[in-house]
């Protein structure tokens, strides 16, 4: 699996902090707190008017880092949401109820690198069960808990998100019916633009 190695250039290039590492993007080692402006030999210097295609791309790029997928994956989401009637929707809602991503939102991991690794290692159970798929769809009413011996951390970018609850050791998934429940500021009309091409 491809790594990113650079996520603190990612989150300047894109001119806002996507919480990529975790903890480290709330204390003042962030590199985005540091140097606001974008990574290379001419970041500070006045960037120009990005196209319409330029848009859509980095709409598209930064879904998928902060969802933490590669091109092929990302491409797969796309193809299950155009088959639904709002595309934009559902593809946050298969982004959104992915194991690992829940996983994360749940605040039993820090960042969604953290939550993909507990994940692959087995350290999470769907409904009883070890699940080690990190791409594994969760349904309305699924149970998520971690192993015994893992703590669940706090989680540190924003409150848990409605459609899931918590009592500390178990998570919950509920129905994820609205795009008012999903806290995000992607803009999923650009990426289906993006596609649609």
């Amino acid at each position: 699996m491809a790594r990113n190695i650079n996520s603190c250039k990612q989150c300047r290039r894109a001119g806002e902090k996507l919480f990529l590492k975790g903890e480290r993007c709330l204390g003042p080692k962030c590199a985005f707190t540091r140097r606001s402006f974008a990574p290379g030999m001419h970041g500070n210097a006045r960037q120009r008017r990005l196209s319409d295609y330029g848009v859509q791309l980095r709409a598209k790029q930064k879904a998928k880092l902060i969802y933490g997928l590669l091109e092929k994956q990302f491409r797969r989401y796309i193809g299950l949401a155009q088959k639904a009637d709002n595309t934009g929707f559902a593809l946050l809602r298969l982004l959104e109820t992915r194991l690992d991503n829940i996983v994360y939102r749940t605040g039993m991991a820090s960042s969604h690198a953290e939550a993909r690794q507990l994940v692959t290692h087995g350290h999470v159970k769907v409904n009883g069960v070890k699940s080690s798929i990190p791409s594994y769809q969760c349904r309305a009413g699924d149970k998520i808990e971690l192993e015994k011996g893992h703590e669940v951390k706090e989680k540190p970018t924003s409150e848990m998100p409605g459609w899931l609850t918590s009592d500390g050791k178990t998570a919950t998934v509920g129905e994820l019916s609205s795009r008012d429940q999903i806290d995000t500021n992607l803009n999923e009309q650009l990426i289906i633009e993006f596609y649609t091409r």
